[in-house]
């Protein structure tokens, strides 16, 4: 952050249940119950058959790799992941869902190693154990010191802003939610009498209305506000509607997530919507017939915006590679491939250009 901008650093999915909680040095229990798979050893197995060996346990800072270090050097005035897994040792599945994933509590020194600011859990899987599992990853959040947003005890604690006070006095208010779109059951909702995730039954104008209030409610001048939304793979146009409506309503950025791979970056009115950043930390490698999408490459955004307004000074794109369980830097091929690919996506962008050192990395800025 300097004097003229706030940068902020934002990604998508980090999933540290499953193959990555098996390589960490407290696995929790392997046992699966997907179609195909019955234990978290195989997504291991299957990265190892791609990339080479993965010699367990692995240090808790393995599965960031080189992303770590280019978190430091971007030096960010608040970090804000989509955290994509229960943290739980509760071993009732939830009905009904073929994928759980869930991480051992006492793995989350993983977590805390990127230092996130922000943990959004208004998702598809934060409840694949039950209310019961969602009750012991709000505790385990909470005693490792980690910020969250989106899921709760009850429907007013899920929906309330996380807050990142900001230098010179302002404050990041992150406003976390999920739609049906992206896999959420009605079920998972929080109410009044029961806990759950911020949930919204869709794209629609009714729900940037409500968002809307709750960030006037909370917003002052000078602050920030950014909504953090788990929706669809695909980008219908009553998604770029409510995309703009949030921003009408007062967000400064919109933070979609729940696609494998990236979606498309748009800036409206000034502000940016990335529709969906894509996953950054999984245990996909290995997984066949999705090579086309290169879901191996994963990207870190950099956004930086003018701290009275919000709006979009720059984007600055890491791309990374998942290579046996952790981020590598992407080479420059695969990051020109990445930047032909915003290009196409991206609306309201003049053309990006890629720098090669010290490593890949992309700027968009406003056309």
């Amino acid at each position: 952050m300097t004097a003229e901008s706030v940068t902020l650093a934002l990604c998508g999915d980090v999933m540290l249940g499953r193959g990555v909680d098996q390589i960490l040095p407290f696995p929790g229990d392997p046992e699966l119950r997907e179609p195909y798979v019955q234990d978290a050893r195989i997504y291991v197995g299957l990265a190892e058959a791609v990339n080479g060996p993965v010699h367990r346990p692995v240090a808790f800072r393995y599965p960031w790799g080189d992303a770590l270090a280019a978190l430091d050097a971007a030096a960010p005035a608040a970090r804000v992941l989509n955290l994509e897994t229960s943290v739980t040792r509760h071993g009732t599945f939830a009905p009904g869902r073929e994928i759980h994933y869930r991480m051992h509590p006492a793995n989350l020194p993983c977590l805390a190693a990127a230092r996130p600011d922000v943990c959004v859990l208004a998702n598809n899987h934060v409840l694949d154990f039950g209310r019961e599992g969602l009750a012991e990853t709000l505790r385990s959040l909470a005693a490792a010191g980690l910020r969250t947003a989106g899921a709760g005890d009850n429907a007013e604690a899920a929906r309330r802003p996380a807050i990142v006070h900001l230098p010179g006095g302002r404050r990041l208010l992150v406003v976390a939610l999920g739609m049906p779109s992206s896999g959420i059951p009605h079920t998972w909702a929080a109410t009044a009498r029961h806990s759950g995730v911020h949930w919204a039954d869709g794209p629609s104008p009714a729900t940037a209305a409500a968002v809307g209030a709750q960030l006037r409610a909370r917003k002052r001048t000078g602050d920030l506000a950014m909504v953090s939304v788990h929706w669809g793979y695909a980008v219908p146009r009553a998604q770029t509607a409510c995309a703009h409506a949030l921003i009408d309503a007062g967000a400064d950025l919109v933070h979609g997530h729940s696609s494998h791979h990236p979606r498309p970056v748009e800036l409206y009115a000034g502000k940016l919507i990335l529709h969906g950043c894509g996953d950054f930390i999984d245990d996909y490698e290995g997984i066949t017939g999705y090579e086309r999408y290169r879901d191996d490459l994963r990207p870190l955004y950099l956004p930086a915006l003018e701290p009275g307004t919000g709006r979009l000074r720059e984007l600055r794109i890491v791309p990374f590679q998942s290579h046996r369980l952790r981020l590598r830097h992407a080479s420059a091929e695969d990051a020109r491939w990445l930047g032909a690919l915003l290009d196409r996506l991206a609306d309201g962008f003049a053309p990006g250009t890629l720098t090669t050192e010290p490593a890949p990395e992309l700027l968009l800025r406003p056309a």
